[in-house]
């Protein structure tokens, strides 16, 4: 029976007036400093916000088509991406078909898995710069272990190293996070579908392609797509063990974002290459929606 349209609009507005406060924190906190980074892009402006905004229109947008570094950070963003989304699907559906069983003391198996997730960045990033240095815990494990003639690794300084070591602090934080939405779509997953796939043949990691996989897509496309998105913001763990060193070979798009703002003191430049992440976090967005279908979650 359908609603008078009285009552419609009554449930309506109650639910734009529970609506109201979380819209306009969000308006005031994301919304509105959007637009404003997106006008200051076509100005030029400095920290003092007193000056007059000075137009001077595709300028900023000329100078980050010419930009070098501009394209040297986006390509370190994408290596990071590429770099980290792969095994934070494989390791957290890994993970998380480990835990979906009945045994004894998986529930502590699982909060180990996701007790990372519960430590700040901050310390995790320091923690691991810790472990990497050349007197730290993994040199001195590996020197213990290879004698005397060991010579220290140098994860941090070295150009080739530093990203893989910074990645690796992204994937341990991340993965017990990514475990949970996994293993909640595999207990959404009837039994009897694996027993019937027993009852074919299909058996061990064979039923897992047969049904657990075609059934997680949704949750496979989910995690792959905000595991990218996180990855191209990626910025504590290069801030805190790092600083976009050695030679720039860390450097993020919105480390190079922060280091325009707060080191050039060219503000309407980092919005202009913020403007470009934002640009490709939507062209991620599309990826998903294109290829999401219509089981996707989000």
């Amino acid at each position: 029976m359908a609603l008078p349209s009285t009552s419609k609009q009554r449930t309506t507005l109650i639910a734009w007036g529970f609506l109201a406060p979380a819209l306009t924190l969000l308006s005031l906190s994301v919304l509105v400093p959007a637009l404003m980074a997106l006008v200051i892009s076509f100005t030029q402006t400095g920290l003092d916000v007193t000056e007059p905004l000075k137009f001077i229109g595709l300028t900023n947008f000329q100078r980050l088509l010419g930009d070098p570094m501009f394209y040297q950070v986006l390509c370190t963003t994408l290596i990071y991406l590429f770099g980290v989304v792969p095994p934070i699907v494989i390791g957290a559906l890994t993970l998380a078909v480990l835990v979906n069983r009945i045994l004894p003391g998986v529930h502590i198996l699982r909060a180990a898995f996701y007790t990372p997730v519960l430590v700040s960045i901050v310390v995790a990033a320091i923690a691991f710069r810790w472990l990497y240095a050349e007197n730290g815990l993994i040199n001195g494990w590996l020197g213990a272990l290879f004698g005397q003639g060991f010579i220290p690794i140098d994860f941090l300084t070295n150009p080739f190293l530093a990203l893989p070591s910074v990645m690796l602090v992204t994937l341990w934080k991340g993965l017990g996070y990514y475990m949970v939405i996994f293993l909640g779509g595999l207990q959404g997953i009837p039994t009897e579908l694996y027993e019937a796939a027993e009852l074919d043949g299909s058996e061990g990691w064979r039923k897992h392609v047969d049904i657990t996989l075609p059934l997680l897509r949704p949750y496979v496309t989910l995690v792959a797509v905000i595991s990218a998105i996180a990855a191209t913001k990626v910025f504590e763990e290069v801030f805190l063990m790092t600083q976009g060193g050695p030679a720039d070979s860390t450097r993020t798009l919105v480390y190079y974002v922060y280091d325009q703002a707060f080191a050039e003191l060219e503000i309407s430049y980092a919005c202009t290459v913020g403007l470009a992440l934002f640009l490709l976090v939507l062209l991620l967005t599309a990826i998903r929606l294109a290829f999401g279908g219509e089981r996707s979650l989000i």
